[in-house]
């Protein structure tokens, strides 16, 4: 199909039919502040802080569930538009916790961010807040409804990817409410626990325990890696402080899995610096476990190996490969078990 022809703040821009404005406007590089944004997900055009102006519309329209069309003049950053977006958000801090100073979304914060941005310091709008119980009942997620705006992202992201529905809205106008069915905690659910909902949130109602007040998002060092746990080969993005992982996030906008995480994936990175972990060989000698060089250690699987082989043949030799490893590796495991000890005594903990 044929380009789309627009214009953004009087710049001319193509586009793709089907797209809407605030995908070509990221495209292009120009900002349009969201909230219940994810492009993980349907558009939901809830927050309406995405709204933008559109020459000949009736009203103002939101940017994430409007398609583009031919011809189409948007602008932006019009004072109706600031004015309307500081409004929203200002509603929004009425009834949400300003407990910045120990919040762990601090610094990744999107309502933060967009308060910052629009110079609110003082909030216009006083009256009855919400004070909900904190949910921690469980080893991996915080849930604080009172730092919720109602964006419905982590209800999305449990119903569209995860597939499994724990979180809904409750109640009606000023006592609605994200919450699970029947208000049980997360461990009384069906909950996974796979943390896609703290990945999504943009505030601190949600939470991870596990790097709670071990550093803040500006005072790590991010390195992108591959997932450990199998061969699917998502990418994760590590958040370290003083050479310890303190957190584990993926980027929306790359890897195989686009920002989406498992449990383990996410949660199951203690072992790295677990006091317990092997960082050498051992070889036993005299009954005992001692540290080795790897040339040593190696040089000993090998002898051992031999003189399997040459005793009880080349079958009474088994190998176990594993899904930890890139598929590279296990194809030498598999060649090695083959072509090296002759037999085909080889399977992979995947399959079993």
């Amino acid at each position: 199909m044929s380009k789309i022809n627009l214009t953004i703040n009087g710049e001319k821009i193509e586009a793709e039919p089907g797209q809407t404005i605030l995908e070509v406007a990221k495209e292009n590089g120009i900002k349009i502040p969201t909230l219940c944004h994810d492009p993980r997900l349907k558009s939901y055009g809830a927050c309406r802080v995405c709204l933008v102006e559109v020459e000949g519309a009736r009203n103002f329209l939101p940017a994430c569930a409007t398609k583009v069309g031919d011809g189409m003049a948007v602008r932006t950053n019009t004072i109706p538009l600031y004015k309307i977006r500081r409004t929203i958000v200002e509603l929004l801090l009425s009834d949400h916790e300003l407990s910045c100073l120990t919040c762990e979304s601090a610094g990744q914060c999107q309502l933060q961010d967009l308060a910052y941005e629009l110079g609110i310091e003082e909030n216009r709008f006083k009256g009855e807040k919400h004070i909900y119980t904190i949910e921690d009942y469980n080893p991996l997620i915080e849930r604080d409804p009172n730092k919720c705006i109602l964006c419905g992202r982590c209800v999305r992201i449990c119903e569209e990817i995860q597939q499994n529905k724990v979180y809904t809205f409750a109640n009606r106008g000023f006592d609605s409410v994200v919450t699970t069915p029947y208000d049980k905690s997360l461990i009384e659910t069906k909950c996974e626990l796979c943390g896609q909902c703290i990945s999504t949130c943009p505030t601190g109602a949600l939470t991870e325990k596990m790097s709670r007040y071990k550093g803040r998002v500006w005072e790590t060092e991010k390195v992108k890696t591959v997932c450990p746990y199998c061969g699917c080969g998502c990418e994760l993005e590590l958040q370290i402080k003083n050479g310890e992982i303190i957190c584990v996030s993926a980027d929306v906008e790359s890897g195989v899995n686009k920002g989406n995480t498992c449990v383990k994936g996410r949660f199951g990175y203690d072992f790295v610096n677990h006091p317990d972990r092997l960082t050498s060989p051992l070889v036993r000698k005299d009954g005992k476990l001692v540290e080795v060089s790897w040339d040593e250690a190696i040089k000993t699987v090998a002898d051992k190996f031999s003189k399997i082989k040459k005793k009880h043949g080349a079958d009474a030799i088994a190998g176990l490969s594993s899904a930890k490893c890139t598929n590279e590796e296990n194809y030498l495991m598999q060649k090695f078990m083959r072509a090296v000890i002759g037999t085909n005594n080889i399977d992979h903990c995947a399959r079993l």
